[in-house]
């Protein structure tokens, strides 16, 4: 049995570490080299400094964990736990000079999650959670909002930036959304959507395209703040399924509804 509270302890002290230094190449964001890896996705120097850092940090945590990391830094995956850590969500963000980006890590037991954290440099906010505990904001415990309905629900969710064969669908959704809801806002890092539902500021999230590094902490940090966490259509990979819907447990099945009546089946892996 690993001791979650000491590694919730290191995981917390490696994220602020790596957000200093994130916060610090910020101000000079514009002397940075930027790579494009895909179509709109972006790294830099930051990204892969923050996860070599990271790294080095949480190697020494549980030694015998492998690594799913966003930069590729270290690729084992370990031979039953694994770290899953994006050292940057929200590049473009970043780039961009906008104040929002965050670090995000979690420790995986095989398909089980362990332990996440989330830490938001800018506003110096860190969420966590392990799998046998609550969640906190900043050492003070987090629940999920009570909102009953979509119509009295903020969602949050992303805008597709590479994958565009379900582009009509998801335009179907946020149609259907936007007349049904308070509104939805569109924050530019999955992570930080996913701590928002956590601790009540959204009350569900949804996206399609994601990565692991984008959600497993903050799906991890969702279930253990009472909410409710699923693919499109209801299934549980949504770690590595490429699609999440987040939310506070009463509007699951309502906005489940909303998603799968609008994605056909064909294009939804469960």
């Amino acid at each position: 049995m690993l001791p979650l509270d000491a590694i919730i302890e290191g995981m917390i002290s490696a994220a602020k570490e790596a957000g200093a230094y994130l916060k610090s190449m910020q101000l000079r964001v514009r002397d940075l080299e930027v790579e494009t890896k895909s179509l709109n996705s972006f790294v830099t120097e930051a990204d892969k400094t923050s996860e070599a850092m990271l790294i080095q940090r949480l190697e020494a945590l549980v030694p015998e964990a492998g690594f799913i990391a966003e930069e590729g830094t270290k690729s084992d995956q370990g031979q039953r736990h694994r770290w899953i850590i994006d050292p940057l969500d929200g590049t473009t963000n970043f780039i961009h000079g906008l104040p929002s980006y965050c670090i995000s890590l979690a420790l995986a037991d095989g398909d089980r999650l362990l332990a996440g954290v989330i830490y938001e440099p800018n506003l110096d906010e860190c969420f966590h959670a392990h799998a046998d505990g609550p969640a906190f904001l900043n050492g003070k415990p987090i629940r999920v909002s009570k909102a009953q309905t979509a119509k009295d629900s903020l969602l949050a969710t992303g805008f597709p930036y590479h994958d565009y064969g379900k582009m009509q669908a998801y335009l179907d959704v946020l149609g259907h959304l936007m007349q049904n809801t308070h509104g939805l806002r569109r924050w530019g890092s999955a992570a930080i959507d996913l701590a928002y539902v956590a601790c009540g500021r959204f009350d569900a999230f949804y996206e399609y395209g994601l990565q692991p590094w984008d959600v497993a902490a903050g799906a991890l940090i969702v279930q253990q703040a009472g909410g409710k966490v699923s693919t499109f259509s209801g299934g549980n990979d949504f770690v590595f399924g490429q699609e999440i819907l987040a939310s506070n447990g009463h509007t699951h099945a309502e906005l489940l509804d909303a998603i799968c009546s609008r994605f056909p089946v064909n294009l939804r892996p469960d």
